[in-house]
């Protein structure tokens, strides 16, 4: 059987983070508590001892005993009640497995219908379920660094400059599926000469006159996907833009920065009539000049247009203005265009001190007898921000003597208050999520988190940032709290731009979309599979769940829907006709191929090998990442399936695989991959449907072991939509953790039970989801610790 789900990383980098901080500001963290005592046995409850254990004995520790260990589990330290409800995660696995009749395997003896139901039951019995009554315990997350992302998101909204400086800090740990996981960011010493250094280039970019623009160069060919024509599909002829008729190739360019620009086209004609051809270099449909194209073929020419342009996005045409054909000599005037280019600005106008200035150093000293008055103003509002919470008198005075100390070396005024905001930036206060507790010393004691560090859950859950002005308010109040308020904000923040965050960073790493970049598809096999295919399937993916979220659709709709979001490359890759141009669009399909994010070509990718598909790996990505049940990893001494079918077992892709499983250790668990992964062999390594692999047909059949059959990925969604809660609690328990940075305890199946039951009676839209998160105890509260009192 699967080991649990619920397993704790225990604080791997907690003595880093505590080293690092008392080197910069004073702080006392708190130690990670032991979780509480398992629940006592039920007074005179012998059902364990009298009917369970042997019938455990029986059936089960053949395989499972302290020799053989089978999944990691053994049914021999379990002597009586008492010491089976040390572990009552592993009950819940054992009731799943004998309910859904995967265990004992096929093969093997089998327990009656009643000898199975009696083990059910007591696994369901209210002496070994977690008593979700009024005492609960919400956990205690690590005091965890800001990732990558939340660093870079953070600056950008403090600061005021949309720079990202830890995009050069080393990569974040991965726990739970997540990198947002307090247990795992731990803490090497480069990060804090990163941080060092990042402080000072975010401060020299928010505090120093913006520098000039460089001016470069743009260049646009024939194959540029950015270029189209006025005239339908662009027409091509060796490798040049063909214009036989009256019309333009034009891109929608975007100018980053005020100034004047050169738009060029290189260009020749053929000549009819008494005219050149005419090339007008036009911007925003009106003409900036005409040019006679006096240029023949294979001597293409440069002709050009200068143009002052405002800052965003604007269209460059280039248009062939005089067709003309002459029937009598059977000539006709064309226009042909190698390449496009657009180079500035040049000239741009001069920029005063950034908005960022303004926003940090809100405040300028009169003289010198007002100067450190003004700085504390400063100092305070920033540190305020900046810690997300109401900065104390002894911060404010540590931060003070770092500008009297600038000040005494005769810095400015503004490179003195810079000083000491870059102790800010370095501060553990700004660096960790830091949260107090009522008693830290009483790990039984729970307490609701401060209004501020709920304005911060929630920032960093949805945006992964700070909070902004309104949760502050709300925090100052003491409001944000109350159920109406919370609920209203998660409708607002998932409304923001700022929630995309949750698309790339939730979705990206639970759908596992951050690994299509890493992906090798073997380009002999999959000659289709290149960069802009690659970029454009995350895109489905990402859009997908952007819509759910953003339209607070059901979540049911990850598993099936009828529409998915397409550009033309990707139609093509499909089979789906009518959809043209490079941006996406939402479209309806037809096929019942296609629907819900298993059918997206991401996820059939990153699920498959460099050469062919993987009815394993896909069929263990469902169990994992939809319906929540993991099977455990393979027998060490099974070996790989060969990738190519000379090799030693042969026949199509499913006879091989049925030859390696007919191996003892690998049919229990192949019996639920395999399955799932089958119904999935329509579509090819790279996710583009198919009937036949190489010469043999494809057979989408599969059957589970609880009896549910499927042929295809029609049935297999229908299969997976009867499976609903076993999602609901998947999705719910991934959001939860994701959103508290922490794994989830056995202890936990309370809030997420909660959860599950109010997305259910939400009609399991999106933000009943995320609002049942942040309103559950693992998000409102924290217990204490076994740490020292501050």
């Amino acid at each position: 059987m699967q080991v649990s789900r619920f397993v704790s990383f225990r604080n791997l980098a907690f003595g880093g983070t505590v080293a690092f901080a008392a080197l910069i500001l004073p702080f006392q963290p708190h130690s990670v508590a032991e979780p509480p005592m398992s629940p006592s046995p039920t007074k005179g409850n012998d059902e364990f001892g009298e009917i369970v254990k042997p019938l455990l004995t029986q059936f089960c520790s053949t395989c499972h005993n302290d020799k053989k260990r089978s999944a990691g589990l053994s049914f021999e330290s379990y002597k009586d009640l008492a010491t089976a409800l040390k572990n009552p995660d592993v009950w819940e696995l054992v009731r799943e497995q004998l309910e859904t009749k995967q265990m004992p395997p096929k093969g093997k003896p089998q327990p009656s219908d009643a000898q199975r139901k009696s083990i059910v039951s007591w696994c369901s019995s209210a002496a070994v379920r977690q008593d979700c009554g009024a005492a609960r315990d919400p956990g205690r997350p690590t005091v965890r660094r800001l990732n990558r992302v939340e660093y870079n998101n953070t600056i950008r909204d403090l600061v005021g400059v949309d720079f990202k400086p830890a995009d050069d800090f080393p990569s974040d740990d991965v726990g739970y599926g997540f990198d947002n996981i307090g247990d795992v960011l731990s803490m090497p010493p480069i990060l804090l000469e990163k941080y060092l250094s990042a402080a000072d280039a975010v401060l020299d970019a928010a505090l120093s006159p913006a520098k000039p623009p460089v001016v470069s160069k743009e260049k646009f060919g024939p194959q540029n996907v950015l270029l189209r024509s006025t005239l339908g599909p662009l027409a091509k002829k060796d490798g040049r833009i063909e214009l036989t008729s009256n019309g333009a190739a034009y891109i929608e360019f975007d100018f980053l920065h005020a100034g004047e620009y050169v738009l060029r086209a290189k260009a020749y004609g053929e000549r009819a009539g008494d005219e050149l051809p005419k090339l007008s270099i036009d911007l925003d449909r009106k003409p900036i000049k005409v040019h006679d194209v006096d240029a023949v073929p294979k001597k293409s020419k440069f002709y050009e247009a200068r143009v002052t342009v405002t800052p965003g996005r604007h269209d460059v045409a280039f248009a062939f203005t005089n067709d003309f054909v002459d029937k009598e000599k059977k000539l006709d005037r064309n226009l042909y265009i190698d390449e496009v280019q657009i180079e500035g600005p040049f000239n741009p106008p001069p920029k005063g001190l950034p908005d960022s200035y303004k926003r940090i150093l809100f405040a300028a000293p009169t003289g010198q007898d007002d100067a450190a008055a003004t700085a504390q103003k400063i100092l305070a509002q920033f540190a305020t921000r900046g810690y997300r919470r109401p900065v104390t008198p002894e911060e404010i005075a540590r931060l003070m003597k770092v500008f009297h100390f600038a000040e005494g070396q005769k810095e400015s005024f503004e490179k003195a208050v810079a000083l000491a905001l870059k102790a800010v930036l370095v501060s553990p206060h700004f660096l960790f999520r830091i949260e107090r507790d009522a008693e830290p010393n009483n790990p039984a004691a729970v307490h609701e988190v401060g209004d501020y560090e709920l304005a911060t859950r929630l920032s960093y859950f949805l945006w992964s940032s700070m909070p902004d002005n309104e949760l502050f308010g709300l925090a100052s109040r003491g409001e944000l709290r109350k159920p109406a308020i919370i609920e209203a904000q998660v409708r607002r923040m998932l409304g923001d731009p700022k929630a995309n965050a949750l698309v790339e960073n939730f979705a990206g790493q639970w759908l596992m979309l951050r690994s299509v970049a890493t992906a090798l598809p073997d380009r002999g096999t999959y000659p289709s599979f290149k960069s802009e295919l690659r970029t454009a399937m995350v895109r489905e993916t990402e859009l997908f769940f952007d819509h759910v979220m953003r339209d607070n659709r059901s979540v049911l709709e990850f598993l099936d829907s009828d529409y998915t979001f397409l550009n033309d490359r990707l139609a093509k890759h499909y089979g789906i006709a009518g959809v043209s141009g490079p941006e996406f669009r939402k479209v309806t399909l037809t096929d019942k191929n296609r629907g819900g994010i298993i059918t997206h070509a991401s996820v059939l990718t990153v699920t498959s090998n460099p050469t062919r598909t993987s009815p394993v790996k896909r069929g263990k990505w469902i169990l994992e990442n939809i319906l929540g049940t993991p099977p455990p990893p393979p027998p060490p001494e099974v070996p790989e399936l060969p990738a190519d079918a000379k090799a030693a077992l042969t026949g199509s892709l499913r006879e091989r695989m049925e030859q390696h499983r007919a191996n003892p250790s690998c049919a229990t668990c192949h019996a639920k991959m395999d399955p799932l992964g089958f119904g999935l062999e329509n579509f090819d390594g790279v996710g583009a449907f198919r009937t036949f692999d190489g010469n043999f047909k494809i057979d989408p059949r599969g059957e589970l072991p609880d009896g549910a059959k499927f042929s295809g990925p029609a049935d297999l969604r229908k299969v997976l939509l009867a499976k609903a809660d076993l999602f609901r609690r998947n999705l719910a328990e991934k959001m939860l953790t994701y959103a508290i940075g922490r794994g989830m305890e056995h202890y936990d199946k309370c809030a997420v039970a909660d959860i599950v039951a109010a997305l259910k009676k939400g009609d399991d839209r999106f933000a009943a989801l995320i609002v049942g998160v942040v309103q559950s105890d693992p998000f409102l509260k924290r217990r204490g610790g076994l740490g020292t009192k501050p």
